[in-house]
């Protein structure tokens, strides 16, 4: 099975930043694309970013695009880079993962996924 540890979150005001971390361990070496999903008190879970398995191409929701920067290295390790933070940005972030090429867009398409870390941007 494929392990996701996610570190980074944290309080942090309103124009701040965070970087969040995703580790990744087992079977992880085919085909594995990667996410970030947010959840929000009373929200569904939402896509914020997402990275093929090579890391050649991204994709973010409209309300991160400009802030936010997602990337992964050569040991299967993902981040969030969060820029210019928000208190609408506060919510757990989660890391997510699938076998395939392309990015989970839903969450209904994760295979798998990490424990959720809380982010708190305050005014």
């Amino acid at each position: 099975q494929v392990q996701l540890v996610e570190s980074g979150g944290g309080l942090v005001q309103a124009g701040g930043s965070l970087r969040l971390s995703c580790a990744a361990s087992g079977r992880t070496f085919s085909t594995f694309a990667m996410g970030w999903f947010r959840q929000a008190p009373g929200k569904e879970r939402e896509f914020v970013a997402g990275i093929t398995w090579n890391g050649g191409t991204t994709y973010y929701a409209d309300s991160v695009k400009g802030r936010f920067t997602i990337s992964r290295d050569n040991a299967k390790n993902m981040y969030l880079q969060m820029n210019s933070l928000k208190p609408e940005d506060t919510a757990v972030y989660y890391c997510a993962a699938r076998w395939g090429n392309q990015p989970p867009r839903y969450p209904n398409e994760c295979s798998y996924w990490g424990q959720g870390t809380q982010v708190t941007v305050s005014s």
